[in-house]
């Protein structure tokens, strides 16, 4: 894993996704000020976000399942505070 997590939700999504998935790698881009003015714009900074997340509990799964074990880890963050999440999801030895 290879990012300093700035914001409280994206740091939220860091711990969430580390402790679920046990990543061998783990990027959280906040997208959120290529959408500032949009809608979902809440005007906090973090509304928007990219992961890439490659983790063992992906293997043999397809990428609607593994959207799913994303989305059930961040799921209160999905609700309540995060308006937009791009999910990367592969297991390790997969292009990422």
């Amino acid at each position: 894993m290879n990012q300093i997590a700035t914001g409280p939700v994206e740091r939220e999504i860091t711990t969430r996704l580390t402790e679920t998935l046990s990543p061998t790698r783990l990027e959280v881009i906040n997208e959120s000020a290529q959408h500032r003015g949009h809608l979902g714009d809440d005007g906090s900074g973090e509304s928007h976000f990219r992961v890439v997340v490659e983790s063992a509990a992906f293997a043999g799964k397809s990428r609607v399942e593994r959207q799913r074990l994303v989305n059930r880890a961040l799921d209160e963050l999905l609700r309540e505070k995060i308006h937009a999440l791009a999910i990367r999801a592969t297991a390790p030895g997969e292009p990422a």
